[in-house]
Parts: structure tokens; sequence; C-alpha cells
């Protein structure tokens, strides 16, 4: 029984399996069918559209092949029409040729009629000429004979006075002109100081016209300006100084020629800005008392220097204005410390001169007292300094010696060309008044290279720190007469070919020595 019923299981589990086969293999096959038809769409699709892209491609490229085409066909009848035109214009410049050639045939035979009518004036003259040579041999030989002179001695006298004559009025052509310079070069040097004043000494008028005073921070700036500005009006009335507020960062520009007012104002400044009262009221009275200290400082400044000096019985007077050159320059250097360097040097040279020691430093110290004052700008800083020193009964010889240093008046003392000397050599000497030695050195040579370029030059010499060159000529090559003009061809290639500063003397020096031994 249980036999029989595993039996009918078997056979209905492979008639199960028979059944599940087939139902597979008919779903294989629908499925394969759809996929075949589906392969079968996807490449007809692909077909379609292939061939509608291939359409595509070939408009496209008909169409720019009509393109390119008709872009060469405009640029075939450009050039056409180029062509066209070069050969119009060839055309017309043949035309023009053969007009000119025709022209220049016409003008040929008119040429060659005219050189006929020239061949035959020619042999004309050349008849005449002979006859005219003739003549003049004749009429030279009679001179000779009458002057017994041949005519190339004649000649060569001739020239030669010429010659003499026009170097002679040209050295006096160039003395009128020299003489009448003179008359007029104070005039002339002014106007000239005036013109390179406004011309090239900007960067030393602000040097030596401006201070800055620092602050700490921008917002001190409105504090100084005040309400509607009248605080910096307040301080320009009581210092005479002009104050600049812009936009440089942390700074204020005090703009004024007196150094004195410049320094009154900075100092004023500071102690407003320290103690924070900023008020015209308290203006005035800030700038008074510092006014007060700096001539209380002016006054111990010059005492301190004559002590130093040891000089001694100055007047009160002189010795404010020997503090007062604290405050001065000249140059670019102090003028108290040029003044003392030149009472030194006058001290040593009057010492191995054997002259009066404390009078030498005493005019030495003085001799530029003159550019302290402001008043009586008109006179020469000499000669105030010297009217200054007579008006406080200084001594004649120092007088002389302080309004004789730049020879606005004739030396009457010794200490005269001491004090003289020992200021040029203060104010010359390399690095005292911003010349760096290089192009110290480098001035001196081109000076003498320049002088020496000329024929009949000997020697060189620039002496005086450049302010005076001596030129050492052969007296057989260059005569007096000419020993002016190479002077004054010297003196004009300076000024045209170099920079320097002050004014340059040019001595030339011409000397004829005669010796003979006896044996």
């Amino acid at each position: 029984m249980e036999l029989s019923t595993t039996i009918s299981i078997i056979i209905s589990l492979l008639i199960g399996v028979v059944i599940g086969r087939y139902f597979l293999q008919l779903l294989f096959k629908k499925q394969e069918q759809a996929a075949n038809l589906k392969a079968e769409s996807i490449i007809n699709e692909a077909e379609k559209h292939a061939e509608h892209t291939k359409k595509q491609r070939q408009l496209e490229a008909k169409e720019k092949f009509l393109q390119l085409k008709a872009e060469h066909e405009k640029e075939v009848n450009q050039r056409n029409n180029t062509v066209a035109q070069k050969e119009n214009s060839i055309r017309q410049k043949e035309q023009s040729i053969n007009q000119k050639l025709e022209t220049l045939n016409r003008e040929k035979q008119e040429l060659d009629v005219k050189s006929k009518k020239l061949e035959q004036l020619i042999e004309v003259n050349e008849k005449k000429s002979e006859e005219v040579d003739q003549l003049k041999n004749q009429h030279i030989q009679q001179l000779e004979t009458i002057a017994g002179l041949t005519a190339d001695e004649a000649k060569e006298q001739l020239v030669s006075s010429l010659r003499e004559e026009a170097r002679s009025q040209a050295i006096m052509q160039i003395k009128d002109i020299v003489d009448e310079a003179k008359l007029t070069a104070s005039k002339e040097a002014k106007k000239v100081v005036i013109q390179t004043i406004q011309r090239t000494a900007t960067e030393s008028a602000i040097e030596n016209t401006v201070s800055i005073f620092n602050i700490e921070n921008d917002e001190i700036k409105g504090r100084i300006i005040g309400r509607e500005g009248r605080n910096i009006r307040a301080l320009e009335a009581a210092t005479g100084v002009e104050i600049i507020v812009d936009d440089t960062p942390e700074a204020i520009i005090l703009s004024g020629f007196d150094p004195v007012r410049r320094e009154i104002a900075r100092l004023s400044l500071h102690r407003l800005v320290t103690d924070g009262r900023i008020h015209p009221a308290r203006i005035e009275e800030v700038v008074a008392k510092t006014r007060t200290q700096i001539e209380d400082e002016i006054v111990e400044i010059g005492e301190r220097t004559v002590i130093d000096l040891g000089i001694h019985g100055l007047h009160p007077e002189l010795i404010r204005m020997v503090g007062r050159m604290r405050y001065r320059s000249s140059y670019g250097q102090n003028l108290l410390q040029h003044s003392r360097e030149v009472a030194n040097f006058a001290a040593t040279m009057a010492a191995e001169l054997g002259l009066n020691v404390k009078m030498a430093k005493r005019a030495g110290l003085l001799h530029d007292i003159g550019k302290v004052p402001d008043d009586n700008p008109e006179l020469p800083h000499a000669i105030l300094g010297m009217q200054l020193a007579e008006k406080y009964k200084e001594h004649p010889d120092v007088c002389n010696a302080i309004g004789a240093h730049h020879d606005e008046i004739e030396m009457t003392s010794m200490i005269s060309p001491v004090v003289q000397a020992c200021d040029a050599i203060s104010g010359a000497r390399p690095g005292a008044r911003r010349e760096v030695v290089e192009s110290y050195i480098k001035r001196l040579k081109e000076l003498e290279a320049l002088a020496l370029s000329y024929p009949g030059v000997e020697k060189t010499f620039a002496i005086q720190a450049g302010r005076e060159l001596r030129v050492v000529v052969e007296s057989e090559r260059i005569s007096d007469a000419a020993a002016e003009v190479l002077a004054a061809d010297i003196s004009n290639r300076i000024q045209t070919e170099m920079t320097y500063p002050g004014q340059i003397k040019v001595t030339v020096i011409r000397e004829t020595r005669s010796v003979s031994y006896a044996k």
C-alpha cells in the first residue's frame, strides 16, 4: 500500500516536471521572440537615425560647399577688380611716362641748340681770356719791377697784415665787450640769481624754510585747527609762521624763512599738544613763554660760545647775534659751527704768522655776523656785519676783517687776509657744504682736463677748492693778446659744460725766461 502510494507520488512528480519544463520552454520562446522583436525595432530605429544623420550631414556639406564657393568667387572678383585697377594705373603711368619722354626729347633738342651756341661763345671767351691773361701778366711784371717783390711775396705780406689787423680788432672788440659787461654785471647777475632761485632752488628752499612737527595721531590735527580754524590762525599770528595742515599722516608742516620763529612755533605746538588745552588765549600765553625761553637760550648759546673760544668784552647784543647763528645755515652748513671753525683757524694761522691771536679769533667769530639781522637786507652781509661791529665799538682791525672777507672793501689790516683765507677753508673743504668727496675730486680733474685740451697750454692747477683755475701757457706759442682770448674761451667753456657752486676764476700765466750761465 505504501509502495503504490510512493510510486504514484513519483509519477505525479515526473508528470509535473515534464509539464513545468514544457511551460518553461514556451516562456523562453516567448521571451526570445520578444527580444528578437525589440532588437529588430532597435535596428530599424538605428538605421532610420543613421539615414537621417547622413542626409543632414550631406545637407551641411552642401551648404558649406556653397558658402566656400561663394567666398571664393567673391575673393576672385576682388582680385580681378584689383588687377584691373592696377592695369589701369599702369596704363596711366605709361601714358604719363610717354608724355614726359616726348617733353624730354623736345628739351633735349632745345639744349642741343643752346649747347652749340655756348660752344661758340666759349671759343670767343677763350680767345678773349688769352688776351686778358697776356695783359695781366704784363701788368704783374710791371708791378713786380716797380715794387721789387713777386706776386706770391706781396700776397703773403697782405694776408699776414690782414690777419694781424683782424686779430687786433677782435681783441679790442673783446675788451670793449668785457668792459661793457663789467658795467652791467651787477644788474645782470641779480637777474640771473633771481631766475636761478625761481627755477632750481625749490628743494634747497624747502629744506631751509620748513620744519616738521610730528604728532601721535591725526585726531590732534582737528584740535590744532580749532573751530572754523581759529586756533591755527591764532598760532600763525602769534608766531609769524605759516602752519600747513594737509593730508600728510601724523605730521604738521611749519613754513617760514626765520628759523628762530619756526623753532618757537615748534616748541609752542609741542607744549600745547602735551598740555591738551588748545585755544587762542592759551596759544598766546604759550608762544610768549616759548619766545622768552628761546631768547634766553640764544643768549646762553652765545655766552657759551664766546667762553669756549676765550673771547672777552664782547657787547651783549653781539653775543645774542652769535647765539642766533645757531639757527642759521649757509649752503647747508650751520653758521655758528662755520664761525667757530673760522675763529679757530684764524687763531692758529695768526699764531704761526706772529699776529694778534685774540683779535684774529674775534674777527673770525664775527665775520658772518651780518647774516643774522633781518633789517637792511639790501646791504651785503659783510658790509652790514662791519657796520654792526663799528656800532658796538669793536676794534678797527676786526671791523676791516669783517667787511673785507669778500673783497667788498679794501684790506687795511694783516688780520683781514687771514680771516678771508680761513673762511674759504671752512666753506670749501669737502663735506662742509654737502659736497661728496668723489664729486669734488672729479670736478677738479675735469677743470684741469678742460684747460689742458687747448693748444699751447703747458700746465693747469685747480686751487682754492676749485674756485680758481691757473693755466700756464707756452710763451713761444701764446702771445699776451692770445692769453686774454684763451682765458675768455676757457671761462666760457666752464660755464657751458660744467656744474659748480659759486664762481671760478680763470688765470692764464705767460712768462718768458732768459737764462745764461757765467763760466
